[in-house]
């Protein structure tokens, strides 16, 4: 491993600090300034898990939406 990539990934971001930026980029509303202050602090690692994460739930979300418009009738 680079000496960089050992850097970022012993940064002490916490996962939820991980999470919320993650969740902003999903909206993509995240200002340019936000993004710098957690590109140092961000563990990469964390950022692949809770990308992950949220494609899950994102999944799930959509998932749950589809039956419920299929069940209520609405979509016949």
């Amino acid at each position: 491993m680079s000496d960089g990539l050992r850097e970022a990934v012993q940064r002490k971001g916490s996962f939820l600090q991980t999470m919320r930026a993650v969740a902003w980029s999903f909206f993509g509303i995240r200002k340019s300034s936000g993004y710098e202050q957690d590109i140092g602090k961000l563990n990469p690692v964390h950022v692949v898990i809770a990308g992950v994460i949220g494609a899950l739930l994102f999944i799930a979300a959509l998932a749950l939406l589809v039956n419920w418009i299929i069940a209520s009738g609405v979509a016949t």
